[in-house]
């Protein structure tokens, strides 16, 4: 799955992080854009939601954490295996990312940068966790991302707040193997 991940950004290394069916009807018609971070929705619509994405040719990854009606329990993980055709889960629980690991999903285990504990929730968990690759918000730490990078053995997404040309380079050139953003104006760049 990790593989097939790269050969989709290649060419674009920009995700689509989309919040409103309006953001999966304009993502679905852009070619350049290949995966597809879904941010919304609830367990009756979820699967349609997939589908669409899908039916575009694209990769879809849904934020666990931010599907209505799911918990935060790993039964949840395999709901989303049983009932769409992700390819793959986000969440910022490891004890989800590890049943979607068990299930075969792609899985981007979220971070938000807040302070020094966070970065080390990082160093700890990427080894016990085992991430297909880690997300950090905000991705407008260049400097904090190449540090990252440099001690990580996971891929790692910039996300949040990227909205210039600027900021996704900065992100690129520290390490970042792509960014995800719900800027639509970032998808088209």
């Amino acid at each position: 799955m990790e593989q097939r991940f790269y050969d989709m950004l290649e060419g674009n290394p920009v995700i689509a992080a989309v919040k409103d069916m309006d953001g999966i009807e304009t993502c679905c018609r852009l070619e350049e854009i290949r995966v597809v971070f879904i941010l919304f929705g609830d367990i009756c619509s979820i699967k349609e939601i997939v589908r669409n994405v899908k039916a575009s040719g694209k990769m879809a990854v849904v934020h666990m954490d931010l599907i209505s009606g799911l918990g935060a329990k790993e039964i949840a993980v395999d709901f989303i295996k049983d009932n769409t055709q992700a390819d793959g889960i986000i969440s910022t629980k490891p004890a989800l990312i590890r049943r979607g690991r068990e299930l075969s999903l792609f899985t981007v285990l979220r971070y938000f940068l807040i302070d020094s504990m966070a970065l080390e929730n990082i160093r700890v968990q990427q080894y016990s966790v085992k991430p297909d690759v880690i997300e950090v918000l905000p991705g407008l730490m260049p400097d904090i991302i190449r540090k990252i990078c440099q001690s990580s053995r996971v891929p790692l997404i910039a996300g949040g707040l990227l909205t210039d040309k600027k900021s996704v380079m900065d992100a690129l050139d520290a390490g970042a193997v792509c960014v995800s953003s719900t800027n639509q104006n970032v998808w088209r760049m």
